[in-house]
């Protein structure tokens, strides 16, 4: 089957390491095979989370190679057109932490989505809602659902509060943005480009700034990706006693971590990796039921997913690099 995967690692050019080609059809662990379904892959889409594990980072050189992807709905043996959670506990005989203390995203230690099939757990799978294309189910399942823990389960932000996003353009940043403005916040966002806090506008944001403008306020909570650059903004642009929430570190991490500000102004700062099945039910429900879609910066089928990782390591792009198989 047509696959891109990790064939090597390649630090400083992740695209070097990256081969799309011929590889085994999916096979699930022996031990948990009646637990697992094989789906013919619709659409998926990109992710950081490719462009590291490209890098080295998540992988041993004993793994690969490794077929890449975290995201992708797909179509059961039967028929349905399902969307896949892509965190995997234990062996994927079940999810959630009763499964075991081994959390993995597929493509860390079990081959990924960016392929024409995959082996997932069957309790990974969520039915595709009406109105939902394949392609704009396939955005949700990391970046959305990451955005939407974010918000709503670590930094509990209600309708009213205010959110700083850094980092407009993103995919995690695009999701909070919408998602927020949906549910009522008012959302601030800043990029450095002048395009990406325009887009920001569109998508819902009350204001944009530049990348470590002195804002008109304090925030109750950040939604940040970012990381070095942006680290220090996110944390004196919060109210006492505010929220920082962090899923990501696209140019590594902060110098100083602001330690004597963190505790003086009683600052709670929380770690997101995606969210749980249940998170990611409740993600359809809510694009569902209010209309908001994902924006789609551009879509590749599989044999040019090259071209697709070349527009997310640019970071020219705005939303989901999305690849249809």
């Amino acid at each position: 089957m047509l696959a891109a995967y990790v064939a090597r690692f390649s630090p400083d050019d992740p695209l070097a390491a990256l081969e799309v080609g011929d590889r085994p059809e999916p096979a699930p662990p022996a031990d948990a095979a009646p637990f697992w379904t094989t789906l013919d892959v619709r659409a998926a889409s990109l992710n950081q989370h490719d462009l590291w594990s490209l890098r080295g980072v998540g992988l041993r050189e004993d793994q690969l190679p490794m077929v890449l992807g975290t995201d992708a709905v797909g179509r059961t043996p039967d028929g349905r057109d399902v969307v896949v959670h892509g965190v995997v506990w234990g062996d994927g005989q079940a999810t959630g932490p009763e499964a075991g203390d081994r959390r993995t995203l597929l493509s860390e230690r079990f081959a990924g989505t960016l392929a024409e099939r995959v082996a997932v757990p069957t309790a990974n799978l969520v039915p595709l809602p009406q109105g939902l294309s394949p392609e704009e189910a396939a955005c949700l399942p990391t970046a959305w659902l990451t955005a939407y823990s974010m918000l709503f389960r670590a930094a509990r932000v209600r309708p009213g509060d205010r959110v700083l996003v850094q980092g407009a353009g993103g995919g995690v940043a695009t999701a909070a943005i919408t998602l927020g403005a949906a549910a009522g916040l008012e959302v601030w966002a800043t990029s450095r480009s002048e395009a990406k806090r325009a887009e920001a506008l569109r998508l819902g944001a009350a204001a944009a700034f530049e990348s470590g403008e002195r804002l008109p306020g304090r925030v109750d909570a950040v939604v940040e990706t970012v990381g070095k650059a942006t680290w220090s903004h996110s944390v004196r642009s919060l109210r006492p006693g505010g929220t920082l929430v962090t899923a990501g570190a696209t140019t590594g991490d902060p110098d100083a971590v602001e330690l004597s500000r963190i505790f003086f102004t009683e600052l709670r700062v929380q770690g997101v990796t995606m969210g749980s099945r249940a998170d990611l039910e409740s993600l359809l429900a809510f694009v569902t039921r209010t209309g908001v879609r994902p924006t789609i910066d551009s879509t590749y089928p599989l044999a040019r997913v090259a071209d697709g990782f070349a527009r997310l390591a640019s970071g020219e792009h705005v939303g989901k690099v999305v690849v249809t198989v």
